[in-house]
């Protein structure tokens, strides 16, 4: 596993129980594709506030432990359709800081999956890098 500079070692592992649900295919992710998910990830929350990284890493935590209250038990220990069932709340909350954060936990799991080039026709994503100065091939 990529030791992540802008998260605890129990954070980035929890980010990636996270990413498996939001972004199922991350589960067959071989080692080196996980790590460049992480990187991508790692890279683009360095560029944020230390704060910004603080409230993802409580963020993470609140995911985490929510569904205590609902199952009895924390998001790592629950089945599939359990975990999804959490982030699909988490995504439509009424409380709008919740509801941000989930959509912002998202677009980096997206980012880091779909920021690899060998995902890129998933999503019929076909960039043309000719005649465009300053866009190069990642």
């Amino acid at each position: 596993m990529l030791v992540m500079r802008s998260l605890t070692d129990t954070q980035a592992r929890f980010f990636e129980t996270v990413a498996e649900t939001v972004t199922p295919e991350v589960a067959s992710l071989d080692a080196a594709r996980r790590a460049r998910l992480l990187a991508i990830v790692d890279d683009a929350l360095l560029d944020r506030q230390p704060s910004v990284r603080r409230q993802l890493g409580t963020f993470l935590s609140v995911i985490r432990l929510a569904p205590l209250v609902r199952y009895g038990r924390s998001f790592d220990r629950l089945d599939g359709a359990r975990r999804t069932a959490v982030l699909r709340w988490f995504e439509s909350c009424p409380v709008a800081l919740l509801r941000k954060g989930f959509w912002g936990l998202k677009a980096l799991v997206f980012m880091g999956y779909y920021g690899q080039p060998e995902h890129w026709a998933e999503i019929g994503y076909a960039p043309d890098f000719d005649g465009r100065p300053g866009v190069r091939r990642a």
